[in-house]
């Protein structure tokens, strides 16, 4: 990962999936392994519209949709601001579409996320839809069954920061996609299924981890 000043960060191994950006690398999508390879059409699980929906500081979402929800970059380059409005500096741009970031707070018209640095960054509703996806954010592959089992037949193998298509989750296991194939990861084993606040709301937009306390 580069930082502000261009030179790449300690603490990370160098990467060829990750784009250097103005001030922060993003990763591509990539492919599951062997024989899950990752297709462009995302699947929509849809927006649920909860009657008085509020924020975590108690306010009405101007949407009526839940906050936090999930959504995923429309575009490969995605501006991520300061602040809700276009007057607000550019903090660096998304170039992951399909990447699944958590909505913690909103205005009418921009969206505040989280995204799985744990950063936080305001984006315009326009280029954020509402079909899922999960990312893995991790350096290592993650087992794709056949079943809710660690048990069942091991389908494939979700590669190391790949982001792949989301159908539904259950009982603490996600069915994902990529054309013709289907299989189950764990919930908690990507990122894009948690229910509860990834960061913390109140923080401004700016590079994590701002990461709250699972649970």
């Amino acid at each position: 990962m580069t930082g502000d000043d261009g030179r790449r960060r300690p603490g990370r191994p160098p990467a060829t999936d990750f784009i250097p950006v103005s001030s922060k690398a993003v990763p591509r999508r990539q492919s599951l392994s062997k024989r899950f390879a990752l297709g462009a059409v995302a699947v929509g699980l849809g927006l649920m519209v909860s009657a008085g929906a509020t924020m975590p500081d108690g306010r009405p979402t101007p949407t009526g949709f839940d906050v936090p929800r999930w959504v995923t970059l429309k575009s490969s380059r995605v501006r991520a601001r300061q602040g809700p409005g276009l007057d607000y500096r550019i903090l660096w741009e998304y170039r992951a579409a399909g990447l699944p970031v958590q909505v913690i707070a909103e205005t009418r018209e921009w969206r505040k996320v989280c995204d799985p640095e744990g950063s936080i960054a305001w984006i315009h509703r326009t280029v954020a839809s509402g079909r899922r996806t999960v990312f893995n954010p991790t350096t290592v592959e993650i087992p794709v069954h056949a079943g809710q089992s660690n048990d069942s037949p091991l389908r494939a193998r979700l590669s190391p920061r790949a982001t792949v298509p989301l159908d539904a989750c259950e009982s603490g296991w996600c069915r994902i996609r990529a054309r013709k194939l289907r299989g189950w990861v764990r919930a908690d084993a990507v990122f894009g299924t948690q229910g509860h606040p990834l960061c913390d709301a109140a923080r401004p937009a700016g590079q994590g981890p701002a990461r709250l306390p699972a649970g």
